[in-house]
């Protein structure tokens, strides 16, 4: 049976890949996600649906892991996501048609695993940041001093 920091780095290969056998395969039956936007979605349909929406919105995402922690069942991976918003992305806030503009953006998941399969996973990225990338919201003031 793999490791805690093997599922993570699985997982990420999965997406990666564009595998959504795989990224199934990796999750719980019962698996919980929480993602920015009060995103919260239970069982491994909605999980591998989640995951899927931003694969088919940037046709040519990647996740590059930067540092990886692990404590016990608990693996942390900090990430810049990657891809060009060529197809619609899906969301609880609605659809955002394509912007076919380029995302490059940190993040960090928190994947705790059991009995060999992600059990809870827990996403954190800037909203905005991703919004004022896409052009759908103006760039932040910058602060002064």
């Amino acid at each position: 049976m793999a490791d805690t920091k093997e599922i993570g780095a699985e997982w990420v290969d999965a997406f990666n890949a564009h595998d959504e056998a795989r990224i199934r395969e990796l999750d719980a039956e019962d698996v919980v996600l929480e993602a920015p936007g009060e995103v919260r979605v239970e069982g491994i349909d909605a999980s591998t649906e989640y995951a899927m929406g931003w694969l088919r919105a940037f046709s040519d995402a990647r996740l590059n892991v930067s540092k990886t922690f692990v404590d016990g069942d608990t693996v942390v991976q900090e990430f810049t996501f990657e891809g060009t918003h060529d197809n619609t992305l899906s969301g609880p806030a609605g659809d955002i048609p394509a912007t076919n503009r380029r995302l490059s953006g940190r993040g960090v998941q928190i994947l705790r695993v059991e009995d060999g399969k992600i059990a809870e996973a827990r996403l954190y990225f800037d909203q905005v940041e991703v919004l004022t990338q896409l052009g759908l919201m103006p760039e932040p003031a910058a602060a002064t001093a």
